[in-house]
């Protein structure tokens, strides 16, 4: 039975329809008392804390998809590319391993956003692991959590700044107090003919004292082949990946009323290489003359204590983290290969997070929670651009300490402290009001370090100087503009159950991103003094979400919707454009955008042991008011679709049957689909009478994954096509010039076999 209702669960959640029916058994006989049905029915309801309380996802008056570990080890979902196919309304912009920008509901202007914020926030328990697109996010590993859940629409009042068009939750397993646990899985597939896929995880939960003290260790390793050949390094299948981490839980509970939870992680990602392709090569070909490398290491150590008082529960979360992350990349698709320039990027990241709330639990029809939010988070970056030995002496340049030609180091430090609050008031079981806000100020500072050097090196090697000593200056310490913004964030919903089986809401919500400064702020350019002029930085953008929904189960849960309309107002576009002489990056603003569209989830199951999941959503996203100038800066024109989708979803038909007593087996199909979208603004940011010859379009492409498995008491064996139909189109567009190859596919055609084993 166990082994039956995770079967027909692991679809329900997996396109987050809040309606727990489909957790019955799919063999056993349907129960002649209905109430019964659904009292069992009730007793596995999807729960979420989507709006920091322990809710049922069918009275949470916004769009939520959920997915648990069961769901997750089903569909081979081990990163952020499963959970954007399998989600409504989300696509994930991945040029390469560690390297993801979600746009969610249509709210992004390209899949880079370089010096952005993340229109998408992204938190590992209390830490938020989300950053400025052109960072690495680190692909944290999604073994033994206990809930991944992707909130859509603007989360301002409970997730502060940068939750603009959504947040997504990676929420870890806490130890069992009471009950000796362990697992493991192992999936080893191949990619194409050759390329090997190897993933290891395991866990053991250990009541050390019972009731009282409970410890939970988690580890995994991941070695996989790559599938891109890299002719500038020579390399074959160079895009390979190394990951390893773990984690360890301390759970203590010294009182009924009192927990306390001590946390600590680990998690290095080591690609090779970039996953990025140039198409004139070849489907699977890149060039760079050394390894583009986005590595990352992240460190999170966490104490959460709490405390239930008669009338609130006290929450309290503090997070200390480190991520390490490199960024080496070949810049010299900038002057089509003609001579050497890189980047030797090295990122360190220091944050510490405070978040204390009260949750009430008192019985009546108001709830409510409150809290105060502390960040302050310290980024450091060691720049290091280089030639190399060989063109500068074949050049006869003199004059560099080593390969480099320019060093120099920033850091920027930024700081937000937030007080927020929700509340609830059930005027009856059928309609309930909830209303939240947000106040916050956020403050934000770059500065370059004294010490480092720049050079002619640019110059010298566009207009062929030779034989010459490059001239080199020093790089002075410079502190650049603070910027500080306070933001109010609200949001209201009505809530109404026109029957037992139907939740309608309608909610009003805001969110906004933290400002940007250019580090090299009124900075001139070397090669061309007529480009533009760095500006001091970009404003705060805000967006104003209006959303109808509806939830409900019918025919005694064998049909089932989710389903939600939006429109979406976005005032002061932050965007990342490019000086065009030199490639430097900086942020600015421009006038406003609308985003509207139509999200589903639906599951029926017209016969037993049968399941057919839909989900999708349909956008239209377009910039509204642009001024000349704005237009001038951005490459962007009225009426500029934004870069999302039109159409996208997702479907899975599955069935489930016995092989025995207690044995059961399935097969599925999983298919997902994307519109082609485009990967940036049409014109040349500066130059706005000229066409972007970086602007181009995704493919629309389609994905189908077949799987098959049985489910023999604690064993779960399972084999898998993933991409059955090879399909080698293009996923994502990089927006930039300076790299050779700028395009991303699908992953190959991947079979394999997977077995997980939990006691």
């Amino acid at each position: 039975m166990k082994a039956q209702l995770f079967a027909s669960a692991s679809v329900v959640a997996l396109f987050a329809i809040p309606v727990s029916a489909l957790a019955q058994s799919t063999s056993a006989p349907p129960p002649a008392d209905t109430d019964a049905q659904d009292q069992k029915r009730d007793a596995n309801d999807i729960i979420v804390t989507a709006t920091r309380r322990t809710e049922r996802l069918q009275d949470v008056p916004l769009s939520v998809t959920a997915f648990d570990q069961e769901e997750l080890d089903d569909l081979g979902i081990v990163g952020f590319e499963g959970i954007a196919q399998n989600t409504p309304g989300i696509v994930v912009n991945r040029p390469t391993q560690n390297f993801n920008n979600f746009t969610a509901r249509g709210i992004n202007t390209n899949g880079y956003s370089a010096g952005l914020q993340s229109a998408v926030a992204i938190y590992v328990d209390e830490l938020p692991i989300s950053a400025n697109g052109n960072s690495t996010i680190l692909d944290p590993n999604l073994y033994d959590v206990e809930r991944v859940e992707f909130l859509r629409g603007p989360q301002g009042t409970l997730f502060g700044s940068n939750s603009l068009a959504g947040a997504m939750r990676i929420i870890t397993k806490s130890p069992d107090l009471d009950d000796f646990e362990a697992s493991a899985s192992v999936d080893i597939g191949l990619t194409g003919s050759n390329s090997v896929r190897q993933r290891y995880n395991a866990m053991v939960n250990v009541p050390i004292m019972k009731d009282e003290m409970g410890l939970r260790v988690t580890g995994y390793y991941r070695n996989e082949d790559g599938w891109i050949d890299n002719i500038g390094t020579g390399v074959k299948d160079a895009n390979s990946l190394e990951a390893y981490g773990g984690r360890a839980i301390l759970l203590l509970q010294p009182s009924d009323r009192m927990k306390v939870k001590l946390l600590a992680s680990y998690e290095n990602s080591k690609p090779a290489d970039s996953g990025l392709t140039n198409p004139l090569l070849g489907n699977f070909v890149r060039r760079s003359d050394r390894p583009d490398l986005f590595q990352g290491k992240l460190t999170n150590y966490n104490i959460t204590v709490n405390y239930e008082f008669d009338f609130a529960e006290l929450i309290s979360s503090t997070t200390l983290s480190d991520y390490d992350a490199s960024f080496y990349v070949d810049l010299a698709g900038t002057f089509a290969q003609a001579f050497p320039f890189a980047l030797d990027a090295y990122g360190y990241d220091d944050l510490f997070v405070q978040e204390t709330r009260l949750v009430s639990r008192h019985d009546g029809p108001f709830e409510w929670v409150a809290g105060f939010f502390y960040y302050d988070k310290r980024r450091t970056v060691d720049f290091a651009y280089r030639s190399t030995p060989e063109f500068l002496a074949a050049r006869g340049l003199t004059g560099l300490p080593d390969e480099y030609y320019q060093r120099f180091n920033s850091y920027t430090d930024q700081t937000e402290m937030a007080g927020f609050g929700e509340a609830t008031f059930r005027f009856s079981d059928r309609f309930w009001i909830t209303g939240g806000l947000r106040y916050g100020n956020t403050e934000v500072q770059s500065f370059t370090r004294g010490g480092g050097y720049n050079s002619n090196y640019l110059t010298a090697a566009l207009f062929g100087f030779s034989n010459t000593p490059l001239t080199v200056t020093p790089v002075n310490y410079a502190a650049g503009l603070k910027v500080k913004d306070d933001r109010l964030s609200w949001k209201g919903s009505v809530s109404f159950k026109p029957t037992d089986s139907v939740t309608t809401y309608a909610t009003i919500s805001t969110g906004f991103r933290t400002p940007v400064v250019n580090a090299r702020a009124g900075l001139a350019s070397t090669i061309n003094p007529n480009d533009i002029i760095i500006p001091d930085g970009a404003k705060s953008d805000s967006v104003t979400n209006y959303e109808i929904g509806l939830k409900g189960r019918w025919l005694g849960g064998d049909l089932t919707a989710n389903i939600a309309a939006y429109y979406i107002d976005w005032k002061d576009i932050q965007v990342q454009a490019n000086r065009v002489s030199d490639s430097i990056q900086f942020a600015t603003n421009i006038g406003g955008a609308e985003s509207y569209g139509l999200e589903y989830e639906l599951i029926a199951r017209p016969v037993q042991g049968l399941s057919l999941s839909l989900n999708g959503s349909f956008n239209r996203a377009k910039v509204t008011d642009l001024s000349p100038v704005e237009a001038a800066i951005s490459g962007a024109e009225p009426g500029t679709r934004l870069a999302s989708p039109k159409f996208q979803g997702s479907g899975t038909l599955r069935y489930d049957f016995g092989i025995g007593d207690s044995e059961t087996a399935y097969a599925a199909v999983n298919v997902s689909h994307a519109g082609s979208f485009p990967n940036q603004f049409p014109n040349v940011p500066g130059n706005p009478n000229a066409a972007s010859p970086t602007y181009d379009f995704t493919e629309a492409w389609t994905n189908v994954n077949l799987y098959a498995g049985a489910k023999l008491g604690a064993l779960d064996l399972g084999a898998y096509v993933e991409n059955v139909f090879d399909d080698k189109s293009v996923t994502y567009v990089h927006p930039e010039a300076f790299l050779d190859g700028r395009y991303a596919r699908l992953r190959p055609r991947t079979v394999g076999v997977r077995a997980n084993y939990r006691f």
